[in-house]
């Protein structure tokens, strides 16, 4: 990936640095906006990462020591992570070895009476199936608390991510289509989280009649993203149509330049779904010989995530571990993401399909 930083980035950015003003400001409030607008929710909260927008989620849900929370085993750890910053006790299920997604069957088995959410993870950008999700919640009345790392853009039955689950968090990592540098953003239609997510990352900070009209109401922390970086984004919202079109035009010519090749295979798109591509994932058989020989041909690859059982952080007594992990190992170890980036020509990508092809061979 290549982040897109345009006249228009820098001109905003050096507004921020002309106004003196480069602590989370004006400037973040109209990113914030402007993602509540495109996704079409109501509040849209800023953070330091998507890491800290998970953890603060979690905590304004209440969730925390004694709750188990359901999460993926194919996803980046921050993922489970973030549960266990909380105390609370990540469960982990297998994914489905052909979407890359959560196994909703699989979810629904690890539902015990600690169950307070689960983390799915619209992993690259394939959004989730929120008819089953939804029959699982309604059902179960447990929270949706989406991963949506690299899913801004995607959407299901024409409704954009960000607006199906009880809170959604994006990622603005450089290696995000919408990038701040780091930083995250939390989307959700209920005000008492949004209000309780503005005070935590305030330090507990809220209004009231003392002496500066604030109190410290709860404790909190220091989750704040600079106007500085909030003008990166803010930039890039104003055409992100435009950079996701760019995106899917840069899947389909992949997609099409790998049309019938046995032995390079594509993830499946959820059924009703909208892909946003920010990753473009295929399954290859000896993948790490496949990357090392691309990158030695000057070809920047990458594994896809991680298979989280697999780690000694999540094998210990505050994890549950659920079952098999057939779809997840496939993942880990078939998984190649091929370079895409705004300005990528189709001759770049021919090259690239070309490399893998020989390389698969």
């Amino acid at each position: 990936m290549r982040p897109y930083i345009s006249d228009r980035v820098k001109e905003l950015v050096n507004e921020v640095l002309d106004s003196g003003f480069l602590t989370e400001g004006p400037v973040t409030q109209s990113f914030e906006r402007s993602v509540a607008s495109y996704v079409g929710g109501a509040y849209a909260i800023a953070f330091t990462s998507c890491t800290t927008g998970l953890e603060t989620a979690l905590r304004v849900a209440g969730i925390g020591p004694g709750d188990e929370v359901i999460v993926p085993d194919y996803t980046y750890p921050a993922t489970a992570g973030a549960v266990r910053i909380v105390g609370a006790t990540p469960v982990i299920v297998d994914v489905d070895s052909e979407t890359l997604l959560i196994d909703y069957q699989k979810m629904e088995e690890a539902i015990s009476n600690n169950t307070k959410a689960v983390i799915p993870v619209s992993l690259f950008g394939n959004p989730l199936d929120f008819d089953r999700l939804m029959a699982v919640k309604e059902h179960h009345g447990i929270l949706i608390i989406e991963d949506a790392a690299c899913a801004l853009g995607s959407s299901f039955k024409g409704r954009k991510t960000g607006v199906w689950s009880d809170m959604t968090v994006f990622s603005f990592h450089p290696r995000k289509f919408i990038t701040t540098g780091e930083g995250g953003m939390v989307t959700t239609q209920n005000e008492r989280w949004a209000e309780a997510m503005h005070q935590y990352k305030h330090f507990g900070m809220g209004h009231s009649d003392q002496r500066e009209g604030v109190s410290f109401l709860k404790t909190g922390t220091n989750y704040k993203m600079s106007n500085i970086l909030a003008a990166v984004g803010l930039a890039q919202m104003e055409v992100v149509d435009d950079l996701l079109k760019e995106r899917r035009n840069l899947a389909r010519n992949y997609l099409q330049m790998l049309d019938g090749q046995e032995k390079i295979k594509i993830p499946r798109t959820t059924e009703n779904g909208t892909h946003s591509y920010q990753s473009f994932a295929v399954f290859v058989r000896g993948r790490d010989q496949v990357m090392q020989q691309m990158r030695e041909q000057g070809i920047e690859v990458q594994i896809g995530t991680y298979s989280l059982h697999q780690h000694p952080a999540f094998q210990d007594r505050g994890v549950r571990l659920r079952g098999q992990y057939s779809g997840s190992i496939r993942a880990w170890e078939e998984t190649l993401v091929l370079p895409m980036y705004h300005s990528m020509t189709m001759a770049e990508q021919s090259e690239v399909v070309e490399k893998l092809i020989e390389c698969v061979e």
